[in-house]
């Protein structure tokens, strides 16, 4: 079914959390798009070869961490997000098990259980007072500060709604309790919680969701699939504003998009492969402008992440990437990790927390380019 036409004047005055009317019965959201659009040559950044010391036998990775987090039993850890305001995090993994955590003290707060299968996406709502989990089961959980004379130590279970598929990322809206989920089955679809209404089926890819996200004004959902393409969706009409797709041999990702981010002014995409490539796109044009630095060749670039002009990569070859996304240049390479990154979040005052397949999560100084902790 069709999408229904927005009230124009609506549209640009009505505030950015009540961009969906829920009222709306679920509408399905099509592939209506034109094809892509052509974009200028930009060569890839090279950075420095790694000079590597033939003499040494092994490497030995120094520990300065300030803080550890290792309840998830020994399994990898898929997914972490930090509170908006509070020093909490919330982590998923392996052992479908969601748990959230003090940053400082290293603490459990809460557990977070009820999945059948892995935990691959986590995330708290944008005053705080939710987080949800979302699952290799195809189920998203939702719980909610239980007491506010209590501080931040009581959560409750509210409710379980299940999508089409396996859960493969979740997304709440910037400034409101709207959520979105995209899943293996190739469609987005939007709730509202804590009723756990569902607003919207957006169906504008045809292979299985990898990434999606917001633009920080929380009018945009930009989405990317297995099948290497890119989507902007402006949830209030039926048709995407543009599509990318390995069509244009620029924007040809080996075996899709597994990641995407958006600056915080919103103009920009950048767009990390299966392969390893990283592009920028101009979300106003609809336009590859330019490459960052790679992560070599088969290796996934699995997250990527802003902090202002900065951009973060992480990798299946285990290095974090810092690049500037105005020069196109290489800033800093992050080591640490022996193991895949899986997720990278911006927190703070300039730091950055990264998970991985190694089974800890470690935080960074994103200017000094040093680590501080391993959870």
């Amino acid at each position: 079914m069709s999408a229904p036409t927005p009230n124009e004047q609506g549209h640009e005055n009505a505030p950015d959390e009540e961009f969906i009317d829920q009222n709306d019965v679920l509408a399905e959201v099509g592939d209506d798009a034109e094809g892509d659009h052509s974009m200028d040559e930009d060569d890839n950044v090279e950075a420095a070869d790694d000079q590597i010391n033939p003499d040494e036998d092994e490497i030995v990775w120094e520990d300065n961490s300030i803080q550890q987090f290792t309840s998830h039993n020994q399994k990898s850890v898929f997914a972490v997000s930090t509170h908006p305001t509070q020093a909490l995090a919330v982590s998923g993994g392996e052992d479908d098990m969601g748990y959230i955590w003090d940053l400082n003290t290293g603490e459990i707060v809460a557990r977070l259980s009820g999945h059948e299968d892995s935990v691959a996406a986590v995330g708290f709502s944008a005053d705080g007072d939710m987080v949800a989990t979302g699952g290799m089961d195809g189920h998203i959980r939702l719980w909610r500060r239980a007491a506010k004379s209590n501080g931040w130590k009581n959560w409750e279970f509210l409710t379980d709604v299940q999508g089409p598929d396996e859960v493969v990322w979740l997304k709440w809206h910037p400034t409101g309790n709207v959520l979105a989920a995209g899943s293996t089955d190739s469609t987005v679809w939007i709730w509202n919680f804590p009723s756990g209404t569902p607003l919207l089926v957006l169906s504008a890819h045809d292979s299985a969701l990898t990434s999606g996200i917001w633009t920080p004004n929380g009018k945009r959902l930009l989405t990317a699939s297995q099948s290497g393409t890119l989507v902007l969706t402006d949830p209030r009409t039926p048709t995407p504003e543009f599509k990318l797709s390995a069509s244009d041999a620029r924007f040809a990702f080996e075996g899709g998009i597994t990641s995407i981010g958006v600056n915080p002014a919103g103009t920009l995409a950048v767009v990390g492969g299966a392969d390893g490539q990283v592009r920028v796109v101009h979300l106003g044009k609809g336009e590859v402008v330019g490459a960052l630095q790679e992560h070599g060749e088969g290796e996934s670039v699995e997250s990527v992440a802003f902090f202002g002009d900065l951009v973060l990569t992480g990798g299946t070859d285990s290095k974090i990437h810092i690049s500037d996304v105005t020069t196109l240049r290489l800033r800093s390479s992050l080591l640490g990790h022996e193991d895949a990154i899986t997720s990278l979040n911006v927190h703070g005052d300039g730091l950055v927390t990264s998970s991985s397949a190694d089974r800890t999560l470690r935080t960074w100084d994103i200017r000094r380019g040093t680590e501080l902790r391993v959870h």
